[in-house]
């Protein structure tokens, strides 16, 4: 896609700017494949690149210990764990809603509430835990335990009785048998010295499961969502058109909550199952997921959905910008998943860091190499963009200055999200109209 603002605004450099980018990439999958497309040259130095999309160990461990030169970006905030982290993303959305309260913004504090289901700290709220399970139990309330460092759906499980978690402080199964399957003697030393002294519980939140999810087929599905934030002082947020909604391979039951197949659609999961289909991967599109609900439900309504999805992103972000650490050289894009209630109302599951840019169909390659290259395009190491535009590609600017950006209030559809992702006719529109300018500029 980046031809085309090579062809209308590149022409006009001395030097094609392309040749000058450098890039390091700590991934064989499709952001190196993107990063081959666009010429840029890959270097294994130390720190003589343009842009490293690293590992977030890579952050921990030296971003602090090094001095970048302005032109140089990484692909992660320095404590994006405030947002990614599961524990903390809550912590900090209640705080938000707090402050909100106190402030006196109470329409904020609602939409920090309405961001995520009521969900508890394990071990330190375990009390205030204890006393709402009490409360809802006789409405027959289903929870959902999840602990905060583990992903591809390790470790959590449903439950409806104290007991079932009466094992909570204990070093927890699946992490068991991780151990003893790569290393059985370490597994066997390490379970004869916890034996020997007590193990501090292993962090979990524990959430009210949502026991009435929309479904479609008969099946759960959650959403999978792409927002980029190129910085949070001042806070600049892009929502990006396309995404996929994620799809359990059983039919929807409460009768059975201890069925992973039935109540996760982490494709870790779901890939296991006898009837996972390979040519789709369990996913399906966002925008045929959005054209169905539109036929199959009240318009208006679907309409209301998306646009609050936007409200959870932006309200989610809100909650962490004061204690994200800003920094110039850094960006994210996040990987948001999405659950919908039978009353088409979202509700924020958790954030990615480091959303899965390996691909399992054709289709989600082509997904997510655009997504990708319109990131890259965004970020505008080639200097073709005014910094102005709405619009770059398959992204469109979502937040900015303070102020929510996109379709006016009396427009007939109130969010792109889903809409068709026309990113190759709108670069080459837009950079149709920056070679226009450049060519104008350098005539006067």
């Amino acid at each position: 896609m980046s031809e085309a603002l090579r062809r209308h605004v590149g022409v006009w450099r001395e030097r094609p700017p392309w040749r000058d980018v450098t890039f390091k990439c700590a991934f064989h999958n499709t952001i190196y494949d993107v990063f081959k497309s666009r010429g840029w040259r890959e270097t294994e130095s130390e720190l003589d690149w343009d842009i490293f999309w690293c590992e977030k160990d890579w952050i921990h461990d030296t971003f602090d210990k090094i001095h970048l030169q302005p032109n140089q970006k990484v692909n992660h905030f320095r404590n994006h764990y405030e947002l990614t982290r599961k524990d903390l993303m809550i912590k900090n959305i209640k705080r938000a809603q707090r402050q909100a309260q106190r402030d006196g913004l109470h329409e904020d504090a609602e939409r920090y509430a309405k961001c995520s289901p009521l969900t508890f700290m394990l071990p330190t709220e375990y009390s205030m835990f204890v006393e709402e399970f009490k409360k809802q139990q006789a409405n027959g309330t289903i929870w959902i335990m999840k602990p905060i460092g583990s992903a591809q759906g390790k470790g959590i499980f449903l439950f409806d009785k104290l007991s079932d978690i009466a094992g909570w402080k204990q070093r927890p199964s699946w992490m068991q048998r991780d151990e003893e399957q790569r290393n059985p003697r370490a597994a066997a030393k390490k379970e004869e010295d916890e034996d020997e002294q007590q193990k501090d519980p292993e962090p979990y939140v524990v959430q009210r499961y949502l026991s009435d999810p929309l479904l479609i087929g008969g099946k759960k599905f959650d959403l999978r969502l792409y927002v980029l934030v190129t910085s949070y002082v001042p806070l600049t947020v892009y929502m990006y058109r396309s995404g996929f909604a994620r799809f359990s391979h059983e039919r929807f039951s409460m009768d059975s909550i201890a069925d992973p197949m039935v109540h996760l659609t982490n494709v870790a999961v779901q890939k296991k199952s006898e009837h996972y289909d390979e040519k789709r991967g369990g996913k399906w599109e966002l925008r045929s997921m959005k054209q169905y609900l539109l036929q199959r439900e009240d318009p208006p309504k679907v309409e209301s959905l998306f646009r609050e999805i936007q409200d959870v992103i932006i309200f989610s972000l809100l909650a962490v910008q004061k204690i994200m650490i800003q920094d110039k050289h850094c960006f994210e894009l996040y990987g948001y998943d999405i659950m919908i209630s039978s009353d088409l109302k979202p509700w924020l599951i958790e954030v990615n860091a480091s959303p899965s840019l390996t691909a399992n169909t054709s289709a989600d390659y082509a997904m997510k190499f655009g997504l990708l290259d319109d990131t890259l395009t965004v970020l505008d190491f080639e200097k073709y963009l005014t910094g102005n535009e709405a619009q770059v590609g398959g992204f469109d600017l979502l937040y900015k200055n303070g102020a929510r950006v996109g379709p006016s209030e009396k427009a007939v559809f109130r969010s792109y999200l889903g809409c068709h992702n026309n990113r190759t006719t709108q670069v080459a529109k837009l950079a149709r109209a920056l070679g226009d300018q450049e060519r104008r500029r350098r005539h006067d």
